[in-house]
This record gives structure tokens, sequence and C-alpha cells, in this order.
């Protein structure tokens, strides 16, 4: 639950309960990332527990992810503190790896990458993002390596690894400043 307190802070600029239960009625992106952090949750428990409260939670995120037009894998590793801004559209690879305080917006594609060498043999690479990365509106990245602190524009298509605290803009994505400040609102301090 340490994950889902970090991420309703990521929203509000604080944590209670309350908080909680109001932003998963009004906010249906709020809602995916709830349901995601419950299937993880219930993963780590016994075996009696996780029978008990697994096959629910994975309903509900099923449900969730329909009704906001999110795919959300809840097996896809994500640190604590994601904000999903607008949220709608947003499609995520199950082996992408998602960074703490990250925000992604609308539109969002974390997918792989494959490649297919002379001898046929094909070789698929899966998203990293560090902490700190804000992607924005309809950005595309994938199979790279967004380093921490990088903005990646709206629109932008990613499929180089970018350094850290770099802004990426265009299709194909070009790096057009070094050494930005991260953009990070209501930011998380585990």
């Amino acid at each position: 639950m340490h994950a889902l307190k970090a991420d309703t802070h990521r929203l509000f600029g604080r944590f209670n309960w309350l908080l909680i239960a109001r932003a998963m009625v009004s906010n249906q992106a709020f809602f995916v990332l709830a349901t995601v952090r419950f299937c993880q949750w219930a993963q780590c428990q016994s075996f009696v527990w996780r029978k008990l409260f697994l096959l629910p939670a994975r309903l509900l995120h099923l449900l969730a992810g329909v009704i906001s037009g999110i795919e959300l894998p809840w097996r896809t590793v994500i640190r604590p503190g994601l904000a999903l801004t607008h949220g709608r559209g947003i499609v995520v690879n199950v082996n992408a790896s998602i960074g703490s305080n990250v925000t992604l917006f609308h539109g969002v594609t974390l997918g792989q990458r494959d490649s297919i060498a002379k001898d046929g043999t094909r070789k698929t690479i899966y998203p990293v993002i560090e902490d700190d990365v804000w992607i924005g509106p309809h950005a595309i990245v994938v199979g790279v390596r967004i380093g921490k602190g990088s903005r990646i524009a709206g629109g932008a298509y990613v499929f180089e690894d970018v350094p850290p605290h770099c802004v990426v803009v265009g299709n194909p994505g070009k790096i057009v400043k070094t050494d930005c400040t991260p953009d990070v609102a209501n930011r998380w301090e585990a």
C-alpha cells in the first residue's frame, strides 16, 4: 500500500484514505492505478489470502481498464508515485518498467521493439522509464531507456535511448535540450 500512498500524493500533494476513495470515484485513471496496486498487493500475500483476493482484484482491474480506456497490466513493474494525467488511451507493455515519480499523459504508448537478425532470430527490447520522467500526450516510446529526469514532448516517437535530464521532441525523437530540470508535480519522497 506504500505505492498507493505515493500515487495519491502525486495526485493531491498529500495523502489520506479519504482522498483515495475520492480519487477512485472521480478519476478513472486513478481507479485503474489503484486496481493495479490492489492486484500487486494481493499477489504478495500468503497462499490463502492470494487465492481469496487476487481473482476479484484482477476482475476489478479488468473492468477499470475497459471503463477508462487504459491498458496498464497489473504485472508491470511500477515504482511508487505514478501520475496518469487525463489517462485515456494509455497503453503499456506488461514487460515495461516504470520508475518513481513518472508522469504519463493521455495516449502514451510504452511498447516493445522487435528486430530480426539476418539469421532470422528475433530480439525483443522493452522500455525502461527511469525516475522523474515526464511523457507528454500521444508520445510513443518503444524498447528504449529513458534517463532520469527527462521529458518527452507530446507526439514524440522515441526509439533510441535518452540520457538523463534531456528534452526530446519530434518524430523521430531528437534531443533538443540537455541538463533540463525534471518536471515532477507533488514529488513523492520515499
